[in-house]
């Protein structure tokens, strides 16, 4: 579901020479879904507005089952109710039904507690996000920043663009400063915030690279276990076959001096018999 969080958010520096004017514009965008999926507090609080939400989704169905069974007693009964109790019973039933839709109204309608708790639950996550455009926005000095979750209708735009986990990063800096341990973390940390688009596509682009290598190391190993485990396979079969050879060959003679004994045993008890 698409959010209404920004539609256009600018970045200018006020005056500037008319050489300058030439400067292509510093353009990036951001996908609003994505951090708000990267964010922990959003989701626990989705999950608690989420487990509200059925609870009174329950509450509806149970009214709901309960008039249902109003209506079908009142057509059961009608022919021996009097006309002033039918009239009774269907008002009881519509007053019933007129507390249902309020109840439906005050949870899900356009002013209900559905939305509202909505709107609390992100606002202060477009605060952090808002922040955090502005200081990548001041510092990177971008012209345009958008939301391409937004209805500002972004056709096309390259990934290179996608400053979203950047966006990320500021949000959740200071919780990750809390979990470091060390001035050397800290600092590593800030330059880490600090570089420009041009180093972290550098950045990426190395490490693109380095993934590449060791995707084919990878993938040379797999192929070259997969041929040793072929060959052993093969070897492991010759072998199995041999020894059921030998085990077959052994198991004929013992069967072919079996019967030579058993013939001999009878002759004999044939001769004395006699």
């Amino acid at each position: 579901m698409k959010r209404q969080v920004f539609i256009l958010l600018v970045f200018l520096a006020g005056f500037q020479p008319l050489v300058q004017a030439q400067k292509p514009n510093r353009i990036a965008y951001i996908d609003m879904e994505f951090i708000l999926a990267n964010v922990p507090e959003y989701q626990e609080a989705s999950a608690q507005l989420e487990e509200r939400v059925q609870n009174w989704k329950l509450e509806l169905d149970r009214d709901l089952k309960k008039v249902q069974t109003m209506q079908i007693a009142l057509e059961q009964e009608r022919p021996l109710l009097t006309k002033e109790l039918i009239e009774e019973r269907e008002a009881t039933i519509a007053f019933e039904e007129s507390k249902i839709a309020e109840y439906q109204q005050k949870r899900f309608g356009s002013n209900g507690d559905f939305l509202l708790q909505k709107k609390q639950l992100i606002k202060p996550i477009q605060d952090q996000v808002f922040n955090a455009i502005q200081e990548i926005g001041t510092q990177r000095n971008y012209d345009y920043i958008f939301d391409r979750t937004s209805n500002v209708g972004m056709v096309f735009s390259a990934e290179k663009h996608n400053i979203s986990d950047q966006v990320l990063r500021i949000i959740t800096r200071a919780s990750k400063r809390e979990q470091l341990n060390s001035r050397g973390e800290i600092a590593e940390m800030e330059i880490e915030e600090n570089r420009t688009v041009e180093e972290d596509e550098e950045i990426a682009e190395k490490q693109q690279a380095v993934q590449a290598v060791q995707d084919e190391r990878e993938a040379l190993l797999e192929a070259r276990k997969l041929e040793k485990d072929s060959i052993r396979a093969v070897k492991q079969r010759e072998f199995d076959e041999r020894r059921a050879k030998v085990l077959a060959d052994r198991q004929r003679k013992k069967d072919s001096i079996d019967e030579v004994r058993k013939r001999k045993i009878e002759e004999m008890k044939t001769k004395d018999n006699d």
